[in-house]
């Protein structure tokens, strides 16, 4: 079974290869990076009970612990400029047919939104029974939306497919200064993937990618005085495949969105912006040195009251290659 499972895997993985009608982008790998000690890096926001982002902390107003353990803050810094590595994954099942056109008017003003010229770069990734790589990496909105704008909803869905080969694409290309994030625009069912939830999961948070999910299902509760209140729809969740979103969201350090309609879609791509723009990071050296390659669990508190922080929930503790034994890097 295993064996048969990995070799549809290579097959995905040549077919995604092949459907790419653009030269594959620089890798942008640059020199390696050695430091004296191991450093654990997160990238993370701070909001209020209103989901407001909140600016202008510092390494005091927080605390960080790894499978329990009060870690120590030797780096800290608040970032607004990162390059971003974006990769857009787009449903195109007949489920997400109601709604299509305005989702994609909203994903084509998100990137000519957020993506910086020679600084940010993007991909399209859209997928019904299959994924298919529509636009390789380019930091051009107008071939991104050129490409979104002739996608056609219809077929099957293979949600947990696409989320594995798109994150696995990121960690393949992606430096570890440039952050690595996907897009998930879809309903969260799945009725076609080869890999397991479990198993996209996975490649997404060992190559510490951040998954924010933008909901095509309608929420089980109207606009009205009452929903206005929800922090984000996305609290009173409704369908499975919302909940599935929500996990993929949760688990890699990213937010949820659950647009109560067409026109919330864009302010749901609106607050991700508005996320990508106000983040810390802060940098500590792991008390347990064991690269056992078991996966560590991260907690980041703050001392002030009503305030949330979105950070991803950890990293494995992969060994080192036995060429770079003696020089430890980053995680």
């Amino acid at each position: 079974m295993k064996y048969a499972t990995a070799l549809l895997l290579a097959l995905l993985v040549a077919g995604l290869a092949l459907s790419a009608q653009v030269p594959p982008p620089p890798t942008d790998q640059g020199p390696p990076i050695r430091v004296e000690v191991d450093l654990v890096n997160i990238v993370f926001s701070v909001v209020d009970r209103r989901y407001r982002h909140v600016a202008g902390l510092g390494p005091d107003d927080f605390l960080v612990y790894e499978d329990g353990v009060p870690q120590k803050i030797r780096y800290f810094s608040s970032e607004s400029n990162l390059p971003l590595r974006i990769g857009l994954v787009v449903d195109m099942s007949n489920s997400v047919r109601p709604r299509f056109q305005y989702e994609q008017e909203a994903a084509i003003d998100f990137l000519h939104t957020v993506l910086r010229p020679k600084t940010d770069r993007a991909f399209l990734l859209a997928f019904d029974a299959t994924p298919s790589l529509v636009q390789d990496f380019t930091d051009d909105p107008l071939a991104l939306s050129g490409a979104i704008r002739a996608l056609r909803a219809g077929g099957g869905t293979a949600l947990y497919d696409a989320i594995f080969l798109a994150a696995k694409r990121l960690g393949q290309t992606a430096r570890s200064d440039q952050r690595k994030m996907l897009i998930v625009l879809g309903d969260g069912d799945d009725n076609q993937s080869v890999v397991s939830f479990t198993e996209a999961l996975e490649m997404a948070q060992r190559h510490e990618v951040v998954i924010f999910t933008v909901s095509t299902s309608a929420p089980p509760i109207k606009y009205s005085g009452e929903s206005v209140k929800f922090r984000n729809p996305c609290e009173v969740l409704g369908e499975q495949g919302d909940k599935i979103l929500q996990r993929f969201a949760e688990e890699t350090g990213g937010t949820p969105y659950c647009p109560f309609d067409t026109l919330d879609v864009g302010r749901s791509f609106e607050q991700i912006v508005n996320e990508l723009r106000n983040q810390y990071t802060l940098a500590y050296t792991p008390t347990n040195r064991v690269r056992d390659g078991r996966f560590r669990h991260i907690t980041i508190e703050t001392r002030r009251k009503g305030l949330r922080v979105n950070h991803r929930p950890g990293y494995y503790a992969t060994p080192l290659p036995e060429a770079s034994v003696g020089s430890p890097g980053s995680r």
